[in-house]
């Protein structure tokens, strides 16, 4: 009885703990999820803003907005396209691996844009553009670059499955038609037959068809008349017939 107990117990115990650890796990992945949105979200605001400011604005604040609009537009999309392509295409975690070092510079730009927008110095601020364009521009171009080679990559296997596919379906299509190949020539004495070389059996029985004396007439009538059972062929596991009487 006590041992039975101690058993309930322990279970009791296994039960509580594994939804302990369950509820846990379920408050991570909540958490996790509301983190998510709450970036997506903060982010969408930003890109918002700064795309009103690249429009809406014209002057130094214009120019750091639309740096920064498209540092990140162009970010964004290269790190979308890597971290998709990388679970069909292994051989893609290199070049996530460098494009997450060009994210600490991509970061780095992005965060003293962002604080030279607050810059009260304009005049300085205009003076230091032309080595920020370069700096966004070399990001952004190097950004580029990976994202159109994992395309590219993407869609040179695609391609590729598409013509091996389209080459089997062609070796399909034509055994399905191999009766094309084999087709005779109407009127020409001796054609080859469909169904095999002149003198096969199928072609002895179409040819005997609709002919009076040809050589198919005898298969023809072997085929109808019945056969002799005297002239029956025996087979060793046959019994041997018995001998006539000459009474």
């Amino acid at each position: 009885m006590e041992a039975v107990i101690l058993i309930l117990g322990l279970l009791v115990v296994a039960f509580v703990a594994l939804g302990i650890y369950v509820s846990v796990k379920i408050i991570r992945a909540a958490s996790r999820g509301v983190d998510r949105t709450i970036t997506q979200a903060r982010r969408a605001v930003e890109d918002t803003t700064l795309r009103a400011k690249s429009y809406g604005q014209v002057g130094v604040v214009g120019e750091l907005a639309q740096l920064r609009l498209s540092l990140r537009t162009s970010m964004r999309a290269t790190q979308e396209a890597l971290q998709t392509g990388v679970t069909e295409d292994a051989s893609l975690s290199e070049s996530l691996g460098l494009f997450q070092r060009l994210s600490v510079h991509g970061r780095e730009l992005d965060d003293e844009l962002k604080r030279l927008e607050r810059e009260p110095d304009k005049r300085t601020v205009s003076s230091l553009l032309p080595g920020l364009k370069k700096r966004t521009g070399e990001i952004t171009r190097s950004a580029d670059s990976l994202r159109w080679a994992a395309r590219d990559r993407a869609r040179q296997f695609a391609d590729d499955d598409l013509a091996t596919l389209n080459e089997q379906i062609d070796v399909e299509a034509g055994a399905l038609r191999h009766w094309t190949t084999e087709e005779p020539v109407p009127g020409v004495p001796g054609a080859q037959d469909p169904t095999g070389a002149p003198g096969a059996p199928g072609n002895a029985r179409w040819q005997g068809q609709g002919q009076g004396n040809g050589p198919g007439d005898a298969g023809i009538a072997e085929a109808i008349t019945a056969a002799d059972p005297r002239q029956r062929t025996t087979y060793p596991w046959q019994k041997s017939a018995r001998p006539e009487t000459t009474n």
